[in-house]
């Protein structure tokens, strides 16, 4: 072989080299992980994410319940099923209820209250759920024979922080937030409500006095919330931990939080150390369309196509509300995909393609992608901003009415209330996202923001993920802030010691004048009586 040859053949063999390198090390390094998923939305993040480090080499082990609705056996994953005491029958009644709250004919203290006796069976649910997989003893002595590096869960429903103390594994978190702000508080991260908005309030990082006010005392009432919210789950553990102990306080044990955000989205805030940014992670799972799919958007033209989809947990709603849409759909020029499972009417636009499942992030991809109407859910919302999509945003519950003002202040969407939506709302807000230009180009620019960065989520998270299992934490990440009662914290107790100090040289330097103004005065009285 000539010089040239070998040059040639060593610069070609480099690459390969390098890979196989990779996965050596990758295999020799391979740890275990304990991954225990939250239903719903919430396993989006997480199963990217798992899946990635399977796939890498590390053994991962999912645990689901038996009953769910979107959690199931994942690539490059060992599933372990464990059996519940509820049924499918229970899943769906709750999610009827749901459905049911979309229409419009109910009055604002009732969806209040449909709202709280829906989180209330949500979890007593879930604390049905911990209860059959902890006092569930086959399942466990597999666990624990397993010898885990680390656990991976989202713990807006403790079920994993729980098991994690039970094993004493170390633990990463992944989640958009806590409506009662706990996630702040379980990091010892500051939150001051003169600029960071809190859930529920619909307020932006700029606020009026007024606006200060609100949200400062809703601050306040943010621990009575989290008591309130998690209390079942605080005596379930004790006693199956055989102590006293809250959720609150195994939570500032985490060794990582992988917050489902990044200042595109969320308003500028203070963060900790062991607080990792990971917004937009699902965006990086993508695949070519189906070939009907892909007919179907190329057939529609240079007026393209809208995606909408109400996210995972709703694929239909009450009729009337459905026959707004349908008709909306037949005033507009795009061709429409719809996720929707529910009746169907006989004159169905000719434009609608009706899914009971679609590939969002792979149609908003597309460039004849023109508007994206959605619930306005994380997942959903990162989805079209990686893929400079402008939306039209119907917030259902939860978090969605404040991600939808952190979109609609960015200039990048409209938002419309399906409470009392109508057929020509919707058509007039259509049009609106569509055809003025400055959605698309103040979309474009966010996603040119989002998309500019060292690494991708997904690998950032992975990273974090096998950093904690192969070191067996983060404790170096920390704060001592943890160690601190709620006046220390605040330095409660310097800034009553500087106001006593403070205080007491004034009343001395007061008194000291005034003894010195009478003895003066003193002085010249006896002088005059002398004269």
């Amino acid at each position: 072989m000539t010089e040239a040859g070998k040059r040639k053949a060593t610069a070609t063999s480099q690459p390969l080299l390098a890979f196989v390198l990779i996965i050596v090390v990758s295999l020799a390094q391979a740890g275990r992980l304990l991954v225990v998923p939250l239903d719903g939305s919430h396993w989006t993040g997480v199963k990217a994410v798992a899946e990635e480090l399977g796939r890498r080499g590390h053994s991962v082990v999912v645990v689901i319940p038996e009953v769910s609705l979107r959690l199931g056996p994942s690539k490059h994953c060992t599933t372990k099923v464990f059996p519940v005491s509820y049924t499918k029958s229970t899943i769906d009644a709750l999610h009827s209820k749901h459905v049911e709250m979309l229409r419009g004919n109910h009055t604002f203290l009732e969806r209040v209250f449909g709202f709280l006796t829906s989180i209330s069976n949500v979890t007593q649910i879930m604390t049905t759920t911990v209860e059959n997989l902890l006092y569930n003893e086959e399942l466990m002595s597999y666990l624990r024979d397993q010898n885990f590096d680390a656990m991976l869960t989202d713990p807006v429903m403790p079920i994993g922080v729980i098991l994690a103390e039970h094993l004493g594994l170390p633990s990463v978190y992944m989640l958009r937030g806590f409506p009662c702000n706990l996630d702040s508080v379980a990091t010892g991260c500051p939150s001051p409500p003169s600029f960071v908005p809190r859930f529920f309030t619909h307020n932006i990082d700029r606020m009026s006095f007024g606006q200060r006010l609100g949200n400062t005392l809703f601050s306040m009432l943010e621990p009575l919330l989290c008591k309130a919210f998690f209390w079942s789950f605080d005596g379930l553990a004790s006693r199956i931990l055989q102590r006293d102990v809250t959720v609150v306080d195994m939570m500032k044990g985490a060794s990582l939080w992988l917050m489902r955000y990044d200042f595109t989205f969320e308003f500028p805030r203070p963060l900790m150390p062991n607080m990792v940014l990971v917004g937009g992670i699902n965006c990086a799972v993508r695949s070519a369309l189906p070939k009907d799919l892909e007919t179907f958007v190329n057939g529609s033209g240079e007026h393209g196509f809208v995606v909408f989809t109400l996210g995972s947990m709703v694929s239909q709603m009450p009729e009337d509300k459905a026959q707004c849409f349908f008709e909306a759909f037949r005033q507009i020029p795009q061709r429409v995909l719809w996720r929707y499972t529910g009746p169907v009417p006989a004159d169905i636009p000719e434009n609608v393609k009706l899914m009971k499942w679609l590939p969002q992030n792979d149609l908003l991809g597309h460039p004849k992608a023109r508007a994206f109407v959605t619930h306005a859910g994380t997942h959903g919302i990162y989805e079209g901003i990686c893929n400079a999509v402008p939306m039209v945003m119907l917030p259902l519950f939860g978090d969605q009415s404040d991600n939808v003002q952190r979109m609609v202040v960015r200039g990048v969407g409209e938002t419309l209330n399906i409470y009392d939506i109508t057929a020509e709302q919707i058509v007039t807000t259509l049009n609106k996202v569509i055809n003025d230009s400055s959605y698309k180009d103040n979309i474009m620019k966010l996603s040119a923001v989002h998309k500019d960065r060292p690494i991708e989520p997904l690998d950032l998270a992975v990273f974090w993920t096998e950093f904690v299992m192969r070191h067996k934490g983060a404790d170096h990440l920390r704060p001592a802030a943890h160690d601190l009662n709620w006046i220390q914290y605040h330095s409660l107790d310097v800034i009553g010691l500087l106001i006593i100090i403070t205080v007491t040289v004034v009343i001395v330097t007061v008194k000291s004048c005034r003894f010195c103004c009478r003895m003066c005065f003193r002085g010249k009285t006896q002088k005059r009586k002398k004269e």
